[in-house]
């Protein structure tokens, strides 16, 4: 009986810990950033010359999102690209849509990844 008891307190004792680390996880995602037009954005890049090519100032490249448990590239906005941040960043401005940290900017052959700038 004593051994019941003391299992029973441990397992309370351990459901009572993990359940707000379960809600603080939940939180976080629900948390995430959401930029809307007008706001500035980067654009993280290899540097290559490929990139550099294909993606000019001036010119507006669809931004996409993959999610789900099957992930399709779901278009979610555009960005202009206004300048250059470096050696691996493009500076741009939203167009149009919601654009998160981490969708993905593609023209052609040529891919980016969307951050808050720097």
């Amino acid at each position: 009986m004593r051994k019941i008891v003391l299992f029973a307190i441990m397992a309370a004792f351990i459901l009572a810990v993990s359940a707000p680390v379960t809600v603080q996880a939940v939180d976080k995602v629900k948390g995430e950033v959401v930029m809307k037009v007008g706001n500035k954005v980067n654009l993280f890049h290899s540097g290559t010359a490929d990139v550099r090519k294909e993606i000019c100032l001036g010119d507006v490249v669809k931004v996409y999102r993959e999610e789900g448990k099957n992930p399709k590239a779901i278009e979610v906005g555009a960005v202009k690209v206004t300048g250059y941040a470096g050696e691996h960043y493009f500076e741009a401005e939203i167009v149009n849509g919601e654009i998160k940290t981490g969708d993905i900017d593609m023209k052609k052959g040529a891919y980016c990844m969307v951050q808050r700038p720097r």
